[in-house]
């Protein structure tokens, strides 16, 4: 059985070198400390340019979780209205409501805004209240595929409740396994489910040749949840500054 390979990247160079590893499909995002989030027009369009096999762009409009405004909803469907226009083969995406189901409604219309475009459901599956309920609402929304860890930190841990997905899917959508798989545990995590493709990032870390002390990123909380911009700071001190 030939298994199907996606390796997730988050710049040009990897996205080179997946192709030159023999990968079959990539997951193209940004912001890897958060997950990933939709890649600028300039990469999606050099990386489309520059690989022969399936790109698939990430399209989601910040970290955090997966409860998105009117105006990120709006953002996606611009975002993928971008991937139609550089000629990606697929989207990855997602929206739940605030009580863990998916938003059928809204994930049905973007999925129907990408066709003839694959698209597949992203991790946001893994953090639903109940995820038979969700395979079922996956599938009735329109995806192609499920990219999940069975729930868990990683697919390792979660090889039990993604073969009970693989059995319970059949031939009606595809259940991608992933989180921290790697080649010492990739043959087993499909042995072991039944799955029919894959998805990793085999990424390492490379330091700059021009290092600095000075940092531009923070640190994420442990608790999910999102930055925002607090009004009240803001008008501080832009008053402070007009004193």
């Amino acid at each position: 059985m030939s298994i199907a390979v996606e390796i997730v990247v988050y710049n040009i160079e990897s996205a080179m070198n997946a192709q030159k590893g023999g990968a079959d499909r990539i997951e193209l995002c940004d912001n890897p400390a958060e997950g990933g989030t939709t890649p600028s027009l300039g990469v999606i369009e050099i990386v489309r340019q520059a690989v022969s096999m399936d790109v698939f762009a990430m399209i989601r409009p910040r970290g955090g979780d997966f409860v998105y405004s009117a105006y990120e909803y709006h953002a996606m469907k611009r975002d993928i209205e971008m991937c139609k226009r550089a000629s990606m083969d697929g989207v990855v995406l997602g929206i739940l409501k605030p009580d863990g189901t998916l938003d059928k409604d809204r994930c049905r219309k973007l999925i129907d805004a990408a066709r003839p475009m694959k698209v597949t459901c992203h991790r946001a599956f893994d953090v639903t209240r109940d995820p038979f309920e969700a395979l079922e609402d996956c599938i009735e929304a329109g995806f192609d595929r499920i990219l999940t860890s069975g729930q868990a930190e990683t697919a390792s841990e979660g090889l039990n409740l993604i073969k009970e997905l693989v059995v319970k899917a059949g031939n009606r959508i595809s259940i991608m396994p992933g989180s921290r798989i790697h080649e010492g545990n990739a043959k087993q995590v499909i042995e072991s489910t039944g799955a029919k493709e894959i998805h990793f990032s085999a990424k390492e870390f490379h330091a700059s040749a021009y290092p600095s002390k000075i940092r531009f990123t923070d640190s994420l909380p442990e608790q999910a949840g999102k930055f925002v911009t607090n009004v009240e700071k803001v008008r501080r001190v832009v008053e402070s500054l007009k004193k």
